[in-house]
């Protein structure tokens, strides 16, 4: 098990298969989709493929989501970390993303604030990127904080799917 990130009360680690119920609790409950657009999986194949899924990122782009652990209880409480964005988004492509999702009830203890520096220091530190970038949707109050709070700069509002998202960009520090 890798770990790639480590804060005062998380460790930041590969997901890994056994991570699967934890995935499942996280992504079944509708309230953690509210601003994603997605619809809750169902069953725990869903989260298995999943995992599989991002992990598979680790070895093409180098980079995929990491499972947040709880220090203190060694508990599964989300996820974190950078992706490689492919796909065109706000007419961009090929960009590193930082997200972050918890189970509602790590929600509200800073874990994503946390988690969030965490990544964009292994980002600039670790995979020398120039740049990383983040969306939130406009709703999302908590999120758009998070990522404002962590240095990420607020650069224009767009339309994903039919919802006003929020386009983020962090440079380098020099």
């Amino acid at each position: 098990m890798q770990i790639f990130a480590e804060t005062e009360r998380l460790l930041l680690r590969e997901l890994l298969p056994t991570d699967a119920p934890g995935m499942f609790e996280l992504d079944s409950d509708p309230e953690v989709h509210r601003y994603l657009g997605n619809q809750p999986v169902t069953t725990i194949e869903q989260s298995e493929a999943l995992i599989a899924f991002v992990r598979q990122q680790y070895i093409d782009n180098g980079m995929g989501r990491w499972a947040v652990v709880e220090k203190q209880t060694g508990e599964f409480i989300g996820w974190a970390g950078l992706k490689l964005v492919e796909g065109p988004t706000n007419g961009r492509t090929g960009y590193p993303d930082l997200g972050y999702r918890f189970i509602r009830r790590a929600w509200g203890r800073g874990y994503a604030t946390e988690a969030a520096r965490a990544s964009l220091q292994y980002g600039f530190d670790v995979l020398r990127l120039p740049a990383i970038y983040a969306i939130a949707d406009v709703q999302n109050q908590g999120s758009n904080h998070v990522l404002r709070k962590v240095g990420l700069r607020f650069i224009e509002e767009f339309d994903l799917g039919g919802v006003p998202h929020n386009w983020y960009e962090l440079n380098r520090p020099v």
